[in-house]
């Protein structure tokens, strides 16, 4: 076994290699149907050696074995012998999944019962593939007049691109080069990138007529459909095209596809994001025969944060200026200590505020530039989200169509690991309690393909991401009902409820915990978990629904909550803090400028009916008469609330850190702080209160 260090890196970059790998089947996955890129298939097949590689280089054997036969047979796809379609989509597809449970088992997890038998029952479907080839094929080569002698130089994978160009009705070309020893291979580059849109460069060989001492001759073998007038002009002054071959053929026909079946096969499309690496539910059997087991968590494996070698040599000058500064102040501070209770010099405490100021600039570059590198694209967790709903899509016999955007919003690394299993559950309710069957939707007058929706978007220092559908929409005198039968709330309580404060009741504890609660088990299974793990990272959670139209999860989430801005505040003799980033304004208010509404304080912005909320009585401190209320407006996603306190002690750049003991866990309270003057204090949780603010007064526990 690797020494712990050793076995900390292997997993972490097997599983980069892994979350490459997927993301790249799933474009060959939507590909099916169109020949894949050679590019593509070159990159998959790359990531697949790669991990074979660094598994047997780490010990790791088990992992290598499988990795290998999954390169064989990505390797005969690449030369043709294996056919692009579902069955081996889905077999690549298991193969990323078995390889993840290995890999976690290998970090120290614990062993899955399904591993075992799902990489035995993976062995030997990938054995069936890689030697079930097409067999040998008319050697169009011949028929084009390509000489033999060309041929025997080129490798098996190139010779089948060759044949692949000539199937199409491509004529293949020789494009002949002679660069400077000096640059050549710069120029080199420029000419593949010059050529690459205009078609596929198969080769590239040291020329037959080779340049002089100076120089370096190349031919590209190129195929393309363009005129050879339109390729000479693009390489005009730095190589020559001459035919390969003596005619071209016309483009193979395609077989007719087989007539649809009456009832329309599921379908996923993936926009803007591509495959993740888990495995699917259940244990149900794929279509290529291998066995599908239960369904891990998606966070990532380690928790590594690959980063760009300019932002570390940002972080590195700022770290050498802050050097400066501080001897900058060690030398005020020897000055002051010499002087021995003498006058300082004049300029003393301008060098002081200087320096200050400088320190504080540098400060500010240094925090910025930490949270840079823990800031990750979204794509991270929705390419794995794309890969499980591919999956489930498929067993549930639904007709998708899957939309996913805004991959490259970034938020922390931690927040993004943590979504992974609240966005699972929101999608796979949506999948199967929100998209109807095809038959229901076109007797409801819709479209046989149902939509999930799946996208992010930054709105300031926020980032609100929407899970939602076009289906069934939510029912919310039926969930008003099943709350009062199950105790979640009073009849009572509820005649007084809007149609949002009753869709909400499924986010309650214990509105959905039994197995048979007919159309509406799904909507609520769980969703108040989803709710708290959301609360955990100062998120919130809001539902929009129109019934037969569909319904959409509105995940409102902070940028970061590593090193945040916060306003200072005070209620009696406790003192907290407030992150600023959810701080709209700060008014004052007279006592009796306030009204009640419906048992609640509110008070009037500009014209706006806002709920009002002392934050003395939030946590049962002592309230003090006052003449004017200092009220924080607090925005969150579409919610606005005023917070009463009791004075405003100025701003704060505060890292947060968890609680423990009584103060764990409390409701309102993020963790706490410690200021510049070294006071201990407490963060306030500004999702949690607005959710309390929005949980209904009558609502039981």
């Amino acid at each position: 076994m690797p020494p712990p260090r050793a076995l900390t890196e292997f997993v972490a970059e097997a599983n980069e290699v892994l979350e490459t790998l997927a993301h790249d089947v799933a474009v060959l996955d939507a590909q099916r149907g169109h020949d894949p890129e050679p590019d593509l298939l070159n990159a998959v097949f790359r990531a697949a050696h790669s991990l074979k590689g660094l598994s047997a280089m780490f010990g790791q054997e088990k992992i290598a074995g499988l990795a290998h036969h999954l390169e064989d047979v990505l390797d005969a796809l690449r030369l043709g012998k294996v056919q692009h379609d579902d069955t081996l989509i889905d077999t690549l597809l298991e193969g990323v999944d078995v390889l993840t449970l290995m890999l976690r088992e290998a970090s120290g997890d614990e062993a899955h019962p399904d591993t075992a038998p799902r990489a035995q029952a993976l062995t030997e479907a990938f054995a069936r593939l890689a030697t079930g080839g097409s067999g040998a094929a008319v050697d169009v080569l011949d028929e084009v007049g390509l000489d033999p002698g060309i041929r025997n130089v080129f490798t098996e994978y190139e010779e089948h691109r060759l044949r692949e160009n000539v199937k199409k009705g491509v004529a293949l070309w020789k494009v002949r080069a002679v660069f400077s020893l000096e640059d050549f291979d710069q120029r080199l580059s420029a000419l593949n990138a010059t050529l690459k849109p205009l078609g596929e460069v198969i080769s590239t060989l040291p020329s037959s007529q080779p340049g002089d001492d100076a120089s370096i001759a190349f031919d590209l073998i190129f195929g393309s459909s363009r005129p050879r007038p339109e390729i000479a002009t693009a390489v005009e002054g730095v190589a020559i095209v001459s035919p390969l071959t003596q005619k071209t053929m016309a483009p193979t026909p395609v077989p007719a596809a087989a007539p649809a079946p009456r009832k329309p096969p599921p379908t996923l499309f993936l926009q803007d994001a591509s495959a993740p690496d888990l495995p699917a539910y259940g244990g149900s059997a794929s279509p290529s025969g291998v066995m599908q087991g239960a369904e891990p968590s998606l966070r990532s494996l380690a928790q590594t944060v690959r980063v760009d070698i300019g932002r570390l040599d940002g972080l590195m000058n700022t770290i050498g200026e802050l050097l400066t500064v501080r001897a900058n102040i060690q030398r005020l501070s020897e000055v002051a200590r010499n002087a021995g209770g003498a006058p300082l010099p004049k300029l003393w405490a301008q060098e002081l505020q200087k320096e200050t100021r400088a320190l504080e600039r540098k400060l500010d570059d240094l925090q910025n530039g930490v949270l840079d590198v823990r800031m990750v694209p979204l794509v991270q967790v929705f390419d794995k989200l794309a890969r499980l709903m591919r999956r489930l899509v498929r067993q549930s016999g639904k007709d998708v169509h899957f939309e996913v955007s805004g991959g490259d919003v970034e938020l922390d690394k931690l927040i993004v690991e943590e979504l992974s299993d609240p966005l699972m559950h929101l999608l796979r309710n949506a999948l199967d309690h929100g998209v109807e069957a095809p038959d229901q939707r076109v007797a409801r007058g819709k479209d046989a393909r149902g939509v999930i929706r799946l996208k992010a978007q930054q709105l300031g220092n926020q980032v609100q991401i929407e899970v939602g559908d076009d289906g069934a929409g939510m029912d919310e005198m039926r969930i008003r009902q099943v709350a009062i039968e199950r105790g979640v709330v009073t009849r009572e309580a509820t005649d007084e409820m809007e149609r949002r404060e009753l869709l909400n009741l499924v986010f309650l504890p214990g509105f959905s915990t039994r197995a048979d609660v007919s159309e509406l088990s799904g909507r609520g299974v769980g969703l108040d978990v989803v709710k708290t793990n959301l609360s955990r990272l100062s998120g919130l959670i809001d539902i929009e629904s129109r019934r037969g139209e569909g319904t959409r999860f509105l995940l409102t989430l902070p940028l970061t909550l590593a090193i945040i801005r916060a306003l200072v505040v005070s209620v009696g003799e406790r003192t907290f803090a407030v992150p600023l980033n959810s701080v709209t304004e700060i008014v004052s208010v007279k006592p009796a400028e306030l009204r009640t509404i419906e048992r609640r304080e509110v008070l009037d912005v500009r014209g706006q009916t806002l709920p009002f909320v002392r934050l003395s009585r939030v946590f049962g401190l002592q309230e003090l008469p006052v003449e004017r209320h200092f009220v924080v407006i607090i925005g969150l996603a579409q919610e606005r609330f005023g917070l009463a306190v009791d004075a405003l002690l100025g701003q704060e750049d505060i890292v947060t850190k968890p609680l423990g003991g009584r103060l764990k866990g409390v409701r309102g309270i993020a963790g706490a702080t410690e200021l510049g003057d070294r006071r201990a204090v407490l963060v306030l949780d500004v999702g949690a209160l607005v959710e309390d603010l929005k949980r209904p007064m009558a609502a039981v526990s």
